[in-house]
């Protein structure tokens, strides 16, 4: 079937007046219309709730969604792939029936290095051990014990299967470090991973080739404000492996038409279900329940609207701003200490061609079906978060490339591809100069970062979308431009994490500030949604 949300690229509009919104009884608002809000709104609607959905801007999705950066593309402005994306959900929420298609990209991580070298990182495990051995015979047993660590650990903590779903952490209340610790048991390096390595000590232990090292360093600082080298970073590497989409763990894969259908069929099944989904309708304030007084938010407009509880699908400094004077002391103080400062790049890149790597030349080669790294030294990336953390740019970009366009030619015009870039480390606020004054630089600094590797960048180049921490602020709500909410380091997840509950009665959270964490999950507005069930709404 085909999407409604996504037949007006998820602008959905006003479904009525605002005063007749305001007039009617509604048992939840959820307060913003990204990938987790919608997905809880669904849950909460099929359990026979009257809800409403409320969202600042003109179309749903948030980070998740798609827009026209350029004629003819269509892209999600931040995220790019799927891997994450709970398989309980998919299945809930019955998003295959919706049109979901999900191609995995099996081709894995290449990654090209300055001294002509490369290596593909295949996702069988066979073919990634022959590159591995052509690269650097003596650590392939190496390899396959750093990739069997992860194994263990996944398996521990979100075994799969359907008998064993009920023992997947991420489903549910946040565990606690005592309950993760009997989950490992005696694995000492299964701990390690989770709590103590950083990305750098992670490699060297398993891996003595410095390119090997170099080519997975990246893995352990995705969306992170930290280096490498600094201590828990290894835990974002397992992060980001733990997903089972499609049964297949550790992969990650093309979404047809565009990441933004995740959150457009999320929407189709929260109206599906009676939701009632109001774009255009920024949230000025979130007053608590009192007594027999039910939650309300007020609009910029000054309209009041009240709802049983309210769920608040924003990030966490915003729902405090939001809150204002109702918020609970002790609950302030936790979310304030939360990192939330954003330092990635995202360019969104329109094509005439391919990059062609000089490490393997080629206009449409395997390594284009999966995600390409080029990396940095080790010394560059020490300099480069060193240089961001003083408000400068860094001479070389860390560059993460996706290729939407060929796995699914309907999101670019024939002949072109559209190439989503994810870089660090840039910094939130220039030591001089602003964003706008210096966006071309900023620019020209990633381009140059692939031309290292690349023969034909800038060339190949049509267009391109340049967003720096403020504008993902800016364009999709996320204080400090920080893409999972806060950051998603050790101290800062499982029952260290924000939990849906919160001290103010009638108010939840579903965000990715919540249980599991960041990314384009969902889960995280499902365990918002039994928590808000569970409490006897």
């Amino acid at each position: 079937m085909g999407s409604p949300t996504a037949a007006v690229l998820g602008e959905v509009g006003l479904p009525a007046p605002v005063r007749e919104l305001a007039a009617k009884r509604w048992d939840a608002i959820v307060v913003g219309a990204g990938h987790n809000g919608l997905a809880c709104a669904a849950y909460l609607a099929r359990a026979g709730k009257r809800v409403l959905v409320l969202e600042s801007r003109r179309r749903v999705g948030g980070a998740c969604t798609l827009e026209e950066p350029f004629p003819g593309v269509k892209m999600s402005p931040c995220a790019y792939l799927a891997g994450l994306l709970h398989p309980l959900v998919v299945e809930e929420l019955e998003l295959p029936r919706r049109g979901f298609h999900w191609t995995p990209a099996v081709n894995g991580m290449f990654v090209p290095f300055l001294d002509g070298t490369s290596v593909q990182l295949w996702d069988d495990a066979e073919r990634c051990a022959a590159e591995i051995r052509a690269l650097s015979p003596r650590d392939v047993d190496g390899w396959r014990a750093m990739s069997d660590v992860i194994r263990r650990l996944r398996d521990a903590i979100r075994p799969a299967g359907e008998r064993d779903l009920p023992r997947d952490l991420w489903i549910g209340e946040a565990p606690t470090r005592d309950q993760l610790e009997e989950r490992i048991g005696g694995d000492d390096e299964a701990r390690a991973l989770l709590f103590e390595w950083s990305m750098a000590e992670f490699v060297a232990r398993y891996l003595s080739d410095e390119r090997l090292q170099i080519a997975y360093l990246g893995q352990g600082v995705i969306g992170t404000n930290a280096s490498p080298f600094d201590a828990g970073t290894a835990s974002i590497r397992f992060h980001h492996a733990s997903g089972r989409l499609g049964g297949m763990p550790d992969m990650w894969g093309y979404v047809r038409g565009g990441m933004g259908m995740v959150s457009f069929y999320f929407c189709d099944a929260a109206r599906e279900a009676g939701a009632v989904v109001a774009c255009g309708v920024p949230v000025a304030r979130i007053q608590p329940g009192e007594g027999p007084h039910p939650a309300e938010v007020q609009l910029e407009g000054g309209e009041r609207i009240a709802a049983r509880v309210v769920v608040s699908n924003a990030d966490p400094r915003r729902t405090l701003m939001m809150l204002g004077d109702a918020a609970d002391t002790g609950w302030r103080e936790k979310v304030e200490r939360v990192p939330i400062e954003g330092c990635t790049l995202k360019l969104n890149v329109h094509l005439r061609a391919l990059p062609n790597f000089t490490a393997r030349p080629g206009a449409n080669e395997p390594h284009h079906y999966g995600q390409i790294n080029t990396p940095l030294t080790k010394e560059e990336w020490n300099a480069g978060y060193a240089a961001a953390r003083r408000g400068e740019l860094p001479d070389h970009l860390w560059c993460e490339l996706y290729f939407q366009s060929v796995h699914d030619a309907s999101v670019a015009p024939a002949g072109t591809h559209a190439m989503s870039v994810f870089a660090q480390y840039v910094p939130y606020k220039f030591a001089r100069g602003t964003w706008d004054a210096r966006r071309e630089e900023v620019r020209a600094l990633a381009l140059k970062s692939l031309a290292r590797f690349c023969s034909n960048i800038p060339d190949a180049v049509i267009d391109c979308q340049v967003l720096g921490p403020p504008d993902i602020e800016e364009k999709v709500g996320l204080s400090g431009g920080h893409i999972f909410q806060g950051e998603c380091l050790p101290p800062y997840m499982w029952a260290n994490r924000l939990a849906p509950r919160t001290p103010m009665p009638g108010i939840y959270l579903c965000g990715a500030c919540t249980h599991p964490g960041g990314s384009v999950i969902g889960i995280n507005g499902r365990n918002a949604a039994m928590a808000v069930l569970k409490d006897s709404l």
